[in-house]
């Protein structure tokens, strides 16, 4: 099972020569970036636990990353979300899919009560206690600290073996923890991290890097107009097709594509900087989003 020392690649973007970090050949079941942040559980020996808890989205790559590692470590995952749709209940596709395969219980908290509560607190108040280990929403955790400063390593090694200079690496964030990580690791270098807010805006994201408790945080790009998390946009589609046409690369389909969108604007002010891109895998996740996005838009 691959989980570190991935390779680097050359590309073109729209004219943009850049390197690319393929986190995505990681093992698959664990989606690039959660193959870093689910490291130190992977190595974790404690007999105790029996039963991995964790919440988000039927779809998130962090459910299909955490049905993975219940699987290798012989534990029971259950995984809480807010509600399942009966379109997904009826065809399990995507992440979803692959997770109930792996044994997952994907559990919808509408279904457990009549009160309105949010997956997060129905955890704290119900499933937490011995036995039991509870990993936040997208890793969001001290634990991802680990496998992220491996990461940091091998982009140090990277560097070092081409005397590349001036470098900036980028990804895009849903919970910051990757890209919090790493800039805590880089910095030293001179290595500037540069990274979006996905999930809510600027604001939003500072608070998750705050909640971690660390103080220097990665350069924020943001886009050049609003951005909801999850809605289909046309020119996402149209960057995430131009970026497979010209690298030959597939990228996800949810973050990948408004990175490269604020990046469009970042690099031409930055033409004397190397772009180190990481590929943070979750293109599990594009068996469901590029369907949406071919029945609203076309081929």
């Amino acid at each position: 099972m691959k989980l570190s020392q991935t390779p680097v690649t050359q590309h073109c973007f729209e004219g943009f020569s850049f390197f690319l970090k393929r986190d995505d050949q990681l093992h698959p079941h664990f989606s690039g970036n959660k193959a870093r942040k689910l490291m130190a559980l992977l190595e974790l020996e404690e007999k105790k636990i029996t039963r991995l808890i964790g919440y988000g989205s039927p779809q998130a790559n962090s459910l299909l990353s955490l049905a993975a590692l219940a699987n290798i470590k012989g534990w029971q995952l259950e995984f809480y979300v807010d509600r399942i749709p009966d379109w997904l209940k009826d065809s399990p596709v995507g992440n979803y899919r692959i997770a109930l395969e792996l044994g997952a219980e994907v559990i919808a908290v509408s279904e457990l009560t009549d009160e309105p509560i949010h997956p997060h607190d129905y955890i704290q108040a119900n499933r937490l206690g011995e036995g039991y280990l509870y990993v936040p929403e997208g890793g969001r955790s001290p634990i991802a600290e680990q496998g992220v400063a491996k990461l940091a390593q091998e982009i140090l090694s990277w560097m070092q073996s081409r005397q590349e200079n001036s470098v900036c690496v980028a990804l895009p964030s849903g919970t910051g923890t990757t890209a919090l990580f790493l800039y805590k690791h880089l910095k030293a270098h001179g290595i500037e991290v540069l990274t979006c807010p996905c999930v809510g805006g600027k604001d939003y994201l500072v608070q998750q890097f705050e909640e971690l408790g660390e103080s220097c945080f990665p350069t924020v790009l943001e886009a050049p107009s609003k951005h909801h998390f999850g809605k289909l946009y046309l020119h996402d589609y149209q960057t995430w097709k131009r970026l497979l046409q010209q690298t030959g690369v597939e990228f996800d389909l949810l973050y990948d594509p408004l990175m490269w969108r604020c990046l469009s604007e970042w690099l031409p002010e930055n033409k004397d900087k190397t772009l180190l891109y990481v590929h943070q895998g979750g293109i599990i996740g594009n068996e469901s989003m590029l369907p949406r996005y071919q029945r609203k838009y076309g081929q």
